[in-house]
């Protein structure tokens, strides 16, 4: 599981690429919002926060992404908050 984040405070999103075949495969860019990341992971409004919380909660935050690209390929993907429930947010705790 390999995270490579990066912060864009111009759209208020942490960048990151996930591979839905594997590293053989394409290469897609995904968003997950910084209110999901200080709401549901804990971090801080600065980017160091906000690349650490999407580092250390990238196996769930991979996984949405992953899933939301199988539904839409068509379309970009940006998480939001109501995107991982509270239930999602207990199973990160334990």
């Amino acid at each position: 599981m390999n995270c490579e984040a990066i912060h864009c405070p111009d759209s208020g999103t942490v960048r990151f690429a996930i591979y839905p075949d594997g590293f053989d495969g394409p290469r897609i860019i995904a968003h997950i919002s910084e209110r999901a990341l200080c709401e549901r992971f804990g971090a801080e409004t600065n980017e160091a926060s906000l690349i650490s919380a999407c580092q250390a909660n990238f196996g769930l935050i991979e996984a949405k992404a992953l899933a939301r690209y199988a539904l839409r390929p068509d379309m970009a993907v940006l998480l939001a908050s109501a995107d991982f429930g509270a239930v999602d947010a207990l199973a990160e705790a334990l």
